[in-house]
């Protein structure tokens, strides 16, 4: 349904709401997004279950990984790049046993060679395949899920206009990338996801907090392109858009 409320207050409220964390609750009702078939919470926790070391590289505010580790491992480390989500993803692996360590935005892992038998990703900014396999032990291996060429496109060119088809994120430009680096990749699926935005306040909120949909985006800048979306759900409806995630497994050889 979408919303009775105005323009403005719609936006102002998702510019006030907090975007700390990896958790989009602040979301429910108002936008909803389909999910992998392949389940990768579910996956994630049987291999942790298996290990006694593991790391999860970019767990923003360890929601996903608190919630696979039902059983887990000795051994359980999380970093993390953005300094708001540190305390967050503290608070909750904590509860799981798990330690986060703050890194820089693309730093040598700080970890010793050959330290784990499982590295885990979700949603990396960018993977460090030569560093992932520097710090998996022989025979361990790499599991991630991460996002497509050209996810929610549609969402991206209603506020920024037509753009070049994507470069980056294809699923075989990683698996050269992993073997590149020593890995041997042992499984890769692809899956198209519906996306559906209900009121612009909605949108506003999923872009200052997915930031690479509309690279430098903020209310103030977007306000006019915001405007006419917002007009567009209310004439049209809710606004759709695809998202695009593939999973992969690497093993050290």
């Amino acid at each position: 349904m979408v919303s009775e409320r105005g323009f403005d207050e719609l936006v102002a409220e998702a510019e006030a709401a907090p975007i700390e964390g990896w958790g989009f609750s602040w979301l429910a009702g108002r936008a909803t997004e389909e999910r992998p078939p392949w389940g990768y919470a579910r996956l994630v926790g049987a291999r942790l279950a298996a290990v006694d070391a593991a790391l999860d590289i970019d767990t923003g505010g360890g929601e996903v990984l608190a919630e696979a580790a039902s059983a887990p491992p000795p051994l359980l480390v999380a970093t993390e790049a953005w300094p708001p989500n540190v305390p967050v993803a503290r608070r909750n692996l904590s509860r799981v046993g798990g330690h986060v360590v703050r890194v820089g935005d693309r730093p040598p892992l700080p970890f010793r060679d050959a330290a784990f038998d499982l590295v885990v990703s979700r949603h990396p900014v960018d993977t460090r395949w030569d560093e992932v396999a520097r710090v998996l032990r022989p025979g361990g291996s790499f599991l991630s899920q991460q996002i497509g060429p050209g996810t929610v496109r549609e969402l991206s060119e209603a506020i920024l206009g037509p753009l070049p088809p994507p470069e980056h994120r294809h699923p075989e430009h990683a698996v050269a990338s992993a073997e590149a680096a020593g890995l041997t990749v042992v499984d890769l699926r692809t899956a198209t996801l519906r996306t559906v935005f209900q009121d612009i306040g909605a949108v506003a909120w999923f872009l200052r907090k997915v930031v690479w949909t509309v690279p430098g985006f903020t209310v103030d800048r977007h306000r006019a392109a915001l405007r006419r979306l917002d007009e567009r759900i209310r004439t049209e409806g809710p606004f759709v858009a695809h998202a695009r995630r593939f999973l992969i497994e690497a093993c050290r050889r």
